[in-house]
């Protein structure tokens, strides 16, 4: 890869100034976590691998390094203090058929990250996406009642917080509710129950366990529309009592679309958030710097192009160029996010390396995409270093 980064894990960095001092030593321990451990939680998604390796379930992302990746998982610990299941706690997964639950992998996942005194989020109790197909359908193959689709939603989010009780710390109730413009998506959960089924999820988690953390989580969060629908939505469900704890913004960008702007925008959704009353949370981080086809934007995975190659234009690496827009754009980014840390309470990265990502096969797939904060071979990017000079700077 003509990109040369760094080829030691970053627990290990030594800083290009010779000496001995404490600083440096303190410096060579130095993560991105600690860095910023009095502004916020730095956390990353994890996927099923990474948690127990298994030589049969191999991967077909673009790019990945071996089915084997549990040597990850020293690195994630020593860089992050909150870890999110990437899939193993999904509905399709998790609860696959109506009256059976299938917890192994979730427990493996919610087990070692305990061990490792890690905080644990679990994603995600109700989303459209994902959802086993059951779900919403009664013997017929027709649509269940209204009152019938509240019973299993209750059962279902009751069965699995009060089975991970103690565990884990917070959860992602509803997922990707709303369209781009701030209405709402018609997913089966709102053809049925209407907007109702928002409170209601949430109503439902807070009596299954009244000690963890509640979230609304979306893509597009950056769009003004948006978010000031999503706040406009949640308002005087807050003022109620709605037991929501943050709103998370997952953050799937495109360097294409513009720096300045992104972070402008999200500028401007912190501070609706602010004005909300509740907690911010970036959910899932990551930054993809390959072309943006057709001026596409969002994270709905049902979204696809064909490919071509003038749209994966660095298979053999990032250009000088690229790799300081990435940087650049991370440190403003943090900048950004400085200036609201007493709102913020997580900021999560969307995958662990860039051969796990799921960038490189979305929206096109097959790309060579190079969107987290570590490369290929699980060694921390340059940028890691310049956030944590940032933070040292304040």
């Amino acid at each position: 890869m003509k990109a040369k980064y760094l080829s030691i894990p970053l627990a290990a960095i030594v800083l290009s100034s010779c000496g001995g001092n404490q600083n440096q030593a303190d410096d060579a321990a130095m993560s991105l976590a600690k860095a910023y451990e009095d502004c916020w939680y730095t956390g990353v998604s994890v996927n099923q691998w990474e948690v127990a390796a298994d030589s049969k379930a191999l991967s077909d992302y673009t790019g990945m390094v071996s089915a084997d990746q549990t040597k990850n998982w020293d690195i994630i610990t020593k860089n992050f203090n909150w870890v999110v299941a990437e899939n193993c706690m999904k509905c399709e997964v998790i609860h696959p058929e109506e009256n059976r639950y299938d917890f192994k992998l979730a427990d493996e996942f919610v087990d070692k990250a305990k061990a490792a005194n890690m905080k644990v989020m679990g994603h995600c109790l109700i989303w459209h996406s994902q959802c086993a197909p059951w779900f919403h359908f009664d013997a017929d193959g027709g649509l269940v009642s209204p009152e019938k689709l509240k019973m299993r939603m209750k059962e279902h989010i009751t069965t699995i917080m009060q089975h991970f009780k103690g565990r884990v710390d917070a959860w992602d109730v509803c997922n990707e509710c709303f369209e781009d413009d701030g209405s709402f998506r018609n997913s089966l959960f709102y053809q049925i129950l209407g907007e109702e089924f928002i409170p209601l999820a949430f109503q439902y988690a807070h009596e299954a366990d009244s000690t963890a953390e509640l979230y609304f989580n979306d893509y597009s969060m950056n769009k003004a529309s948006k978010i000031e629908g999503v706040c406009k939505f949640f308002r005087p469900l807050l003022e109620q009592g709605l037991p929501l704890t943050a709103i998370g913004m997952q953050g799937h960008i495109i360097l294409e679309d513009g720096a300045d702007t992104i972070i402008a925008q999200y500028d401007h959704s912190l501070k609706c958030i602010e004005e909300l009353g509740v907690k911010a949370a970036f959910s899932e981080l990551d930054l993809s710097i390959l072309p943006n086809p057709y001026g596409f934007s969002g994270a709905n995975i049902s979204d696809k192009f064909a490919y071509r190659p003038e749209m994966d234009p660095y298979r053999e690496g990032l250009t000088p160029e690229m790799e300081e827009a990435f940087n650049n754009f991370w440190v403003g980014f943090y900048k950004m996010l400085l200036t609201h840390k007493e709102v913020i309470s997580r900021v999560n990265f969307w995958c662990f390396n860039d051969a796990n990502s799921w960038r490189n096969d979305f929206p096109i797939r097959g790309r060579m995409d190079y969107a987290t904060l570590f490369d290929r071979n699980s060694q921390p990017k340059s940028v890691i270093q310049k956030l944590i000079d940032l933070r040292k700077e304040q």
